[in-house]
């Protein structure tokens, strides 16, 4: 059975996996349209989203959490435009 992970431990594991897609190194050739680049980059911010996914639906969920979770979300998506476009 899983374990299950404290929602701060998520929003912590998140910025990790976004810090991780900042560092991997760009590609010299081809630039960003290297298509392992680009996979490993969406990779990686995808399991940033998808480890706070749920955390604003559970009711257990403080309103700090929620507003740290969509500063979590905005951090990826500018990540995203930054590194993809």
């Amino acid at each position: 059975m899983a374990k299950l992970i404290p929602a701060a431990e998520r929003i912590v594991r998140a910025r990790k996996l976004i810090q991780k897609a900042r560092q991997l190194p760009a590609p010299t050739e081809g630039g960003r349209s290297d298509f392992s680049y680009v996979a490993n980059v969406k990779d990686l911010l995808r399991q940033a989203r998808d480890l706070i996914k749920f955390i604003s639906m559970t009711p257990s969920a403080s309103a700090e959490i929620k507003e740290e979770v969509k500063r979590v979300y905005q951090e990826i998506e500018q990540v995203d435009g930054e590194l993809l476009r």
